[in-house]
């Protein structure tokens, strides 16, 4: 699938059409357990990595928070991460931190030049929102705006019409992240993404979670989205497969279609 803007970040390319670049979480609760699991990620060749903050036990301590991603990014080499919060209203751990010492946090980490990518879920307030685009304008790094349902899926035109509204708030990739009921739930996430593929100028990230969502996670970049999220170390979400399945899956994918 290719896209009209692919974002490069390092020298990774999010929105190329040679399948989805896979991305691990860490979400470990201190830094040791973090240097642990960072060095299991690392030996299995994620193409980013995601740091779910959310999970990090001292959270509302920036220097420290500061201090580690630095630790991090320097380990991490020419792998792109993901700074993430998510919050208790999408899925997060709770946090002691109330939204403005979010955005604070935010900020120092990504002045900080520590990472690549933030993740921000649209439903925050406008304000906050405004901030972090500010926040990723003066520093470089990008946005990712986000949804999540972890109780259902939504009617594909909601979806198309969330994927829409990241990008026109600003957004350079619009996530959308959901829980199915049944198979059709996860048929109606890989046609919405097909859909705002064709209709959206930034790299699109979208997966079906639990059980039955696993067909997203391993094909739903021939639906458009850019990237694919797999253990590394332990999950952060539902449904997450080794990023060994992912890239077997898509070398299988892909050499069929090279002999279509």
């Amino acid at each position: 699938m290719s896209f009209a803007r692919p974002l490069v970040l390092r020298d990774r390319t999010i929105g190329a059409d040679r399948g989805p670049l896979v991305c691990t979480p860490l979400v470990g609760r201190d830094e040791a357990a973090l240097r642990r699991e960072l060095d299991v990620v690392l030996g299995k060749g994620p193409d980013l990595l995601e740091w779910r903050i959310d999970f990090f036990g001292a959270i509302e301590q920036t220097e420290r928070v500061v201090v580690l991603a630095r630790e991090l990014r320097a380990a991490a080499g020419a792998v792109p991460i993901v700074f993430t919060r998510r919050s208790t209203r999408e899925g997060g751990a709770p946090i002691a931190l109330d939204e403005d010492g979010v955005f604070a946090l935010y900020e120092a980490v990504c002045l900080a030049g520590s990472v690549d990518l933030l993740d921000v879920e649209l439903s925050s307030e406008p304000r906050h929102w405004q901030h972090a685009r500010e926040i990723c304008r003066a520093s470089g790094v990008r946005m990712i705006g986000s949804y999540h349902d972890f109780q259902a899926t939504p009617p594909k035109a909601e979806l198309v019409a969330k994927f829409a509204a990241m990008q026109a708030a600003g957004a350079d990739v619009a996530k959308v992240a959901v829980m199915p009921q049944h198979l059709h739930d996860v048929l109606t996430l890989l046609d919405a993404t097909l859909e705002a593929s064709e209709r959206c100028a930034v790299p699109l990230i979208s997966m079906s979670m639990g059980g039955y969502g696993v067909l997203s996670r391993l094909c739903g970049w021939m639906c458009g989205s850019s990237v694919s999220f797999a253990v590394g170390d332990r999950p952060s979400a539902p449904g997450q497969v080794p990023v060994a399945d992912v890239r077997t899956v898509n070398e299988i994918v892909q050499r069929a279609l090279r002999a279509r």
